[in-house]
């Protein structure tokens, strides 16, 4: 909070107070009375620039995404081991329900703009690879019990291969675009969090957004949307299982999503895994 406060002060802005909106494993607050949105992270737990200039890029071709603040640089700033990025402030619009055919509407947006970048970006496997890592160390997650650990290793192992295997269609996708990364603003639906950004099937971001929203985007594959919610589940299932998780009743949430993981696996049968 200290880190962020100074780098506004130290760029013109007025810092007199901050608010936490969210904390986990980045920190996100709201300066006053700039009404600045600043985010904080480690240095070596930080993508900042790519982040930045996939916002920038998106937001000059009208792409629904939150921009940067205008009034200071559009770059990474680090202070005191953290690295600090300044956005606007967006007035949250009347609090009310997304309907899955906006949602839908607002994601098929941002995937067209995303069709249009030209930038190297990871593959989703390699975030699948990351997990399948962590489950395999049981130095960072030495609280997951072996039946859990197996199933896990299982799931993202196999529906990696049936994904890889179906050759799919893939562009930049956002990665992540599920609720929580989704503002309901004045200025419209706006995405947030753009440093997981990877390239991979529209299934795989359509896997993070609630199902009924899969219903109201075009040419969806149902097949390859079941195995991509299944993977996502193992994968956030086991970033929960990390000790170093910070996200709140993470270990609870991680419990409840391996019930799910067991139920989806015995709804689809041995074709999705095995």
């Amino acid at each position: 909070m200290a880190a962020a406060m100074s780098t506004a002060s130290s760029l013109g802005l007025t810092v007199d107070d901050a608010t936490v909106l969210h904390d986990s494993n980045k920190l996100t607050l709201r300066l006053m009375p700039c009404d600045v949105l600043a985010r904080v992270a480690l240095v070596a737990d930080q993508v900042a620039q790519f982040e930045i200039e996939l916002a920038q890029r998106l937001a000059g071709s009208g792409s629904p995404v939150a921009a940067l603040d205008p009034r200071v640089e559009p770059r990474a700033y680090e202070r005191d081991g953290f690295v600090v990025t300044l956005w606007a402030y967006y007035e949250p619009a009347t609090p009310q329900g997304v309907s899955p055919a906006d949602y839908a509407s607002v994601l098929e947006r941002l995937h067209a703009g995303m069709r249009k970048l030209d930038i190297p970006t990871p593959h989703f496997t390699d975030r699948v690879e990351q997990a399948q890592r962590l489950v395999a160390s049981r130095d960072r997650t030495p609280a997951l019990a072996a039946a859990d650990r197996e199933l896990l290793g299982n799931t993202l192992r196999d529906l990696r291969r049936v994904i890889g295997e179906r050759g799919p269609v893939e562009q930049v996708l956002h990665g992540e675009p599920h609720p929580g990364n989704l503002l309901t603003t004045k200025n419209g639906l706006l995405f947030i969090d753009l440093e997981t950004c990877c390239r991979g099937p529209v299934e795989f971001d359509l896997a993070h957004a609630p199902e009924e929203v899969s219903e109201h985007y075009p040419g969806v594959d149902q097949d390859l949307l079941r195995e991509c919610r299944i993977l996502v589940l193992a994968m956030i299932t086991t970033w929960r299982w990390d000790r170093g998780d910070q996200l709140p009743n993470g270990r609870q949430l991680g419990t409840e999503w391996l019930s799910q993981i067991r139920a989806a696996i015995d709804r689809n049968g041995s074709d999705t895994t095995g």
